[in-house]
């Protein structure tokens, strides 16, 4: 006899929680349903459509993100109905803006010769900077659609790449409020809201400002939560594509939090870091230092031999020379002012594992305590 709280979707029964949502039961239980909009751990607010979802006895099809599970509900995910819906989203959204990445129309030539024209994508808006990383284009070649089918409307607003850190193109914005939400519910920053309305909405900071003349703190949460390409980061942009990277796990060094991020690596290079979604305490949020404080690793400025100061100038020296030079020097501070009269400056700028081993040194070779890290101010 079925259960009270439980529900039957596509033809198995699920228990559920009370306040669950039709798409939490379905994930919770491995059942795929596609959305666009859905940002778990906020609000839901069933814009996008592309979740929606055959609910038995009710007049229209249901947004499986926004709509509470009832006892006993008879759901379907996957019917003509369901995908001829999410195939008619899609081709709206791709007709709107700038979202070439699958429609096969978007140039005269074929999708070869249309790749081998973007010879300098830095220059060249052709070619998405998310193309093999964006969820639009996954659902388009999932479900076989373009935009070909309605009338192409392209947006009013510039890119804007004023800030340091966040290129925001407009054209390839699909509204769908992920980024509003990791703003405000996720980070709490409260720096964009939707603006204006109909056909002239638009993701603004107050008073539509720059994100550099505004109260954004350049966490980058919303350009995490994306999942088109009209924010990317700035740096990182057409630097490599998703397959030319391996994703290495590691702790943030920046304070003691200890959040997890991934450091995306081409040809032993930095070109991105992302936090990781999955892992606490961060879940995927980070700071301005930690999503974009990575450039200094393959800085041109940065000192790769060891100097020496003979005379008020500074030397190149071996690292053997250089090496037994403090060696030397701290074993006569030590023998003649006592361990005490040394300290130990570590650095978020290098890794857990180096931190450990600077102290340790100071405290089982030099035999002192006083070590100190930029994180604890």
């Amino acid at each position: 006899m079925p259960s009270e709280n439980s529900v039957l979707i596509n033809g198995n029964r699920f228990s559920y929680k009370p306040g669950d949502t039709i798409l939490e039961v379905a994930h919770r239980n491995s059942i795929d349903i596609p959305t666009l909009c859905y940002l778990k751990g906020t609000s839901p607010t069933g814009a996008c459509r592309m979740c929606v979802v055959e609910v038995k006895g009710a007049r229209s099809l249901v947004a499986s993100c926004s709509a509470p599970v009832a006892p006993n509900m008879v759901v379907q995910t996957e019917t003509p109905q369901v995908i001829e819906a999410r195939r008619m989203v899609l081709q709206l959204l791709l007709s709107s803006g700038n979202h070439n990445c699958a429609v096969s129309g978007s140039t005269a030539n074929n999708w070869t010769e249309f790749q081998l024209s973007v010879i300098k994508a830095e220059e060249n808006t052709e070619l998405c900077p998310v193309w093999g990383d964006c969820r639009l284009q996954d659902l388009a070649f999932r479900y076989q659609v373009t935009g070909e089918r309605f009338e192409p409307t392209e947006t009013a607003y510039e890119m804007e790449t004023a800030n340091p850190f966040i290129l925001r193109d407009f054209s390839r914005c699909i509204q769908c409020g992920r980024c509003v939400q990791a703003c405000n519910e996720v980070q709490v920053n409260q720096a964009i809201h939707f603006g204006y309305r109909g056909a002239a909405t638009k993701i603004i900071a107050a008073g539509d400002r720059p994100y550099i003349n505004s109260d954004c703190v350049f966490c980058g949460e919303c350009v995490q939560a994306c999942p088109v390409g009209a924010l990317v980061e700035k740096d990182a942009r057409y630097e490599a594509r998703p397959w030319e990277t391996q994703k290495v796990r590691t702790t943030c060094t920046y304070c003691g939090v200890g959040c997890q991020i991934y450091l995306h690596v081409k040809n032993n290079r930095v070109v991105k870091a992302s936090g990781a979604e999955e892992a606490a305490p961060n879940f995927g949020s980070l700071c301005v230092k930690g999503r974009f404080g990575f450039d200094f690793i393959d800085s041109p400025d940065r000192l790769k031999t060891p100097l020496i100061k003979d005379n008020g100038t500074f030397r190149e020296a071996s690292w053997d020379e250089a090496l037994d030079l403090v060696a030397r020097k701290l074993g006569e501070i030590k023998a003649e002012h006592g361990a005490d009269t040394i300290g130990f400056l570590t650095s978020a700028r290098i890794s857990n594992e180096e931190n450990y081993i600077a102290q340790k040194f100071a405290r089982a070779v030099v035999q002192t305590n006083n070590v100190d890290h930029c994180a604890r101010l």
